[in-house]
């Protein structure tokens, strides 16, 4: 039978010490709870918000009579492209240019007037003013002489009198011809009562003539017709809508997307976008405005965007769907998503394994996708993230 060699006291206290630590490492491994971990790594991180939006027409008019009247031609059908000032609808115009043809008729009797007035009336006004002066100069004489005579004793009184009298006629007769010819002069009463005349006749013509015009629908623009309800033989009457156009111009997509995501949006950030009719044809746009205002109701602010290169398949109010890059990063540092707590909070944070335990420690977000979220600052290439549910702060942890 061997016989072992007898251990000396210190020898039995080492070992006893040794056992004791590995029983205590086995008891706190046993106490400790698995948990999953994934290191902090750099990575390329590709955020993105996707709505659903629409087509805008760059501008939709509504094209109406703006008289009463009765339809003799509608020129286009709905779809047509129309270009600007082409004729889209007749109105029946027969009373209105007989109307026109009356007033310019009007017009031209006024400018006649003033031609007889300047080759006849002012120049008869000035002769008929010459020949009562004259008339009136000569009697003025002869009363003279006849008052000379009847001092003299050689004409009675009788006589005097009738000189005067006939003196007061033509001096009554000059003065009225006086008044006749300043009248007929150019800057006289019947030159003005003649220029209103002819105003009034050519103001006349002239709403005949818009008169006349507005029988005549023409585009305001080139576009293309939306909508037709109007046909030939129709009554329409002003304020009612007769065509629907949608005028060429710059295509835009509006959206409203949820205000939580406001924080993320830029003008001028690129999109993808494709059509619910066409899902595998995608194009590009770029967010072109946000509005200043929230929709109280829906909890969203209104977005639109600028398409520069619009594929032709494109139709007004079409529904599309809109891929924003809201952020792009080349080397972000980034976790899970699912590991990142009190994500939408004003201070997130993440347990990160530190000598065996989960600690809490704050961190500051920035872009995110699905499954990763880019860390700013709080985190180290590294570090060990606490990625199990439920972990509490400070408990004792180790990997699985």
């Amino acid at each position: 039978m061997m016989a072992f060699p007898r251990l000396s006291r210190f020898a039995l206290f080492a070992i006893a010490s040794v056992v004791f630590a590995l029983a205590a490492i086995v008891v706190l491994t046993w106490q400790a709870t698995a948990v999953d971990i994934a290191r902090v790594r750099t990575a390329r991180l590709t955020q993105s918000v996707v709505v659903s939006g629409r087509v805008l027409a760059p501008a939709r008019v509504d094209i109406g009579a703006t008289i009463t009247g009765r339809v003799q031609a509608v020129k286009v059908d709905a779809g047509d492209h129309v270009k600007a000032e082409q004729v889209l609808i007749e109105l029946e115009r027969t009373e209105l240019a007989a109307a026109l043809a009356q007033a310019v008729a009007a017009e031209q009797a006024a400018v006649s007037r003033i031609a007889q007035w300047r080759d006849v009336g002012s120049i008869s006004a000035r002769e008929q003013l010459a020949q009562a002066e004259a008339n009136y100069r000569n009697v003025e004489r002869d009363t003279a002489r006849q008052e000379q005579l009847f001092k003299q004793g050689f004409i009675g009184e009788s006589r005097l009198d009738e000189a005067r009298r006939a003196l007061i006629v033509a001096k009554s007769q000059y003065e009225t011809a006086r008044v006749v010819s300043a009248a007929s002069a150019p800057a006289g009463v019947d030159r003005r009562l003649l220029d209103d005349q002819l105003a009034q006749a050519r103001a006349a013509k002239e709403a005949a003539a818009a008169k006349l015009a507005q029988t005549v629908l023409r585009a305001p623009a080139a576009g293309v017709v939306l909508e037709r309800t109007v046909e030939p033989g129709d009554i329409v009457q002003p304020g009612k809508r007769l065509l629907a156009l949608a005028l060429d111009g710059e295509v835009r997509l509006a959206a409203l997307i949820d205000e939580k995501n406001l924080a993320v949006l830029r003008v001028g950030q690129r999109a993808l976008v494709s059509a619910d009719p066409f899902p595998n044809q995608r194009f590009g746009a770029e967010l072109s405005y946000l509005s200043p205002g929230i929709d109280v109701q829906r909890g969203t602010v209104e977005a639109k965007f600028a398409v520069p290169a619009p594929p032709p398949y494109l139709r007004s109010d079409m529904t599309v769907s809109i891929d924003i890059e809201v952020a792009d990063r080349e080397d972000g540092l980034a976790v899970p998503a699912g590991a990142v707590r009190e994500l939408q909070s004003r201070q997130p944070w993440v347990l990160v394994v530190r000598d065996g335990r989960a600690v809490q420690q704050p961190v500051q977000i920035g872009a995110r996708t699905a499954e990763q979220v880019e860390v700013l600052s709080g985190l180290s290439p590294g570090d060990e993230i606490v990625t199990t549910p439920g972990i509490a702060p400070g408990a004792r942890v180790h990997t699985r």
